[in-house]
């Protein structure tokens, strides 16, 4: 009889587990469809360009004609922006974007699209993980 019980108290556990993820995965497929709902907030997408330019762009150690290239982004590539500064002006515009993946810069006056009043101001982004680190703040010189 002790044998029966077991079996019985098991198979109830393994049938609570069961439901326990049942409700689990229901809680989060109605938060998810709660979170992208016609009421909820929208989700913020990182700001996008497209390089205009017909011969494309250099990509820029620092946001200067004076910097060292670091590439070469063909006519028609889709990039994305982190920030943005105020720099040399090139093509009458002194906007400069440091891009989304990697840490270069690019010159406005080569990027279309780029919905300049949605890239942030780069003194608003942390625009590295090192420069929170201990060492980065108190470095000197």
């Amino acid at each position: 009889m002790p044998r029966t019980l077991a079996v019985r108290s098991k198979k109830i556990s393994t049938d609570a587990i069961a439901a326990a993820a049942l409700v689990g995965s229901l809680l989060i497929a109605g938060s998810a469809q709660a979170a992208s709902g016609p009421g909820a907030p929208p989700v913020p997408q990182q700001p996008a360009g497209k390089i205009m330019s017909a011969s494309g762009v250099n990509e820029r150690m620092y946001p200067s004609t004076d910097s060292a290239v670091r590439g070469i982004m063909a006519r028609g590539a889709k990039i994305t922006l982190r920030c943005k500064v105020r720099a040399q002006t090139i093509g009458g515009t002194n906007v400069w974007y440091l891009l989304g993946n990697r840490n270069t810069w690019v010159s406005a006056a080569y990027i279309g699209s780029a919905g300049a009043g949605t890239v942030p101001l780069c003194k608003d982004v942390d625009r590295t993980p090192q420069g929170n680190a201990p060492g980065a703040r108190s470095a000197m010189g």
